[in-house]
């Protein structure tokens, strides 16, 4: 705590050398008013019944392959533009900003955390670096690895995040024989296309 006190930030200041507050409220309001917000469609049901597909269990292990992260820690971090995917449930699982390559830095994936919030799920279609607590789920199908495909994986795999809430550790070896159930056209052929068109009929998708 006494080092939190004893902590210095730059603010602006008036001529007294008192804080600026006025400027710092307005510096704020002008930030938001430039935002874009986007307009949003009404709510409705899907036009794509799940009940319409079959549907088949299939391991993690079979579609995707299950890669680490790599450990990097604060003070060995550098600072940049590329989001660093830590084991957090919030902002996309985005703990940081750095500049560090190596061999976790990765695109179009979805993270998952083993450690911190285990079995949190995010899609990440912009380059990132990985934390030693995130797992990378690498789509196998290059051509099915689209982001509807993602995030209707990413939906089931949430369904399975209380499994390992209390004191079943998850680890690579269970991600791996994970089982979730996806539509398919038998038991070794996922519906990529039903899963695709499903996510792009619900409201405001493109948001997403």
């Amino acid at each position: 705590m006494s080092r939190l006190k004893a902590k210095r930030i730059l603010l602006p200041i008036l001529k007294d050398s008192t804080p600026d507050w006025g400027y710092m409220e307005q510096y704020i309001v002008n930030k938001i008013a430039t935002k874009e917000v986007p307009n949003l469609d009404p709510i409705k049901a899907s036009s794509i019944d799940l009940k319409s597909a079959k549907w088949h269990e299939f391991k993690i292990n079979d579609i995707m392959d299950v890669l680490g992260g790599v450990r990097l820690t604060s003070s060995d971090m550098r600072y940049g533009n590329i989001p660093f995917i830590g084991a957090s449930d919030s902002n996309n699982g985005i703990t940081n900003w750095t500049s560090d390559i190596n061999s976790s830095t990765d695109n179009n994936i979805l993270g998952i955390n083993y450690n911190g919030s285990v079995g949190e799920v995010f899609y990440h279609p912009y380059l990132a670096t990985f934390s030693d607590d995130v797992k990378r789920l690498k789509l196998k199908f290059a051509t099915q690895a689209t982001k509807e495909v993602h995030l209707f994986i990413k939906t089931m795999l949430l369904q399975q995040k209380d499994k390992y809430a209390y004191g079943y550790k998850f680890n690579g070896t269970r991600m791996k024989a994970q089982k979730i159930k996806l539509p398919a056209f038998d038991e070794s052929t996922p519906d990529w296309k039903f899963m695709e068109d499903y996510i792009k009929s619900i409201s405001n998708s493109h948001l997403l």
